[in-house]
């Protein structure tokens, strides 16, 4: 996989091995990469204006109440419309994958064997 220009990641997923492995499958293709264990902390940095986020749907294991990636989601595009973002689910709902792309998500990607690799190559496609 070829890049034009290494881009500005960051990762929003509660589950630290996720997280870290999806991290070093970024940066092996020198993405700048910031990672965040809830969305909560990666709105605060959104200032810095991330080329992509990469949201997991389920963010409910680091803080209590925490707002799950669909509320996050809403409130990346509400504030940040020009930020891109592939939602990350273990769920395979078409329902679920359609509701996230009509609040803005690029991509619904499903964790699986392949889901490091689909990603590469999404972020890979963006301008």
């Amino acid at each position: 996989m070829q890049f034009t220009k290494p881009k500005k990641v960051f990762i929003v997923d509660d589950d630290q091995m996720v997280r870290q492995m999806m991290e070093d499958k970024l940066k092996s293709f020198n993405h700048q990469v910031t990672s965040f264990s809830n969305g909560e902390d990666c709105l605060h940095y959104l200032s810095e204006n991330p080329d992509v986020v990469v949201l997991d749907y389920h963010l409910d294991k680091s803080i209590r109440e925490a707002a799950n990636g669909l509320q996050i989601l809403e409130a990346i595009k509400k504030n940040y419309p020009n930020i891109h973002v592939i939602m990350l689910s273990s769920q395979e709902k078409y329902s679920l994958a359609l509701q996230t792309i009509q609040k803005g998500a690029e991509q619904y990607v499903i964790k699986d064997n392949d889901a490091f690799d689909k990603i590469a190559g999404i972020i890979a496609g963006l301008k």
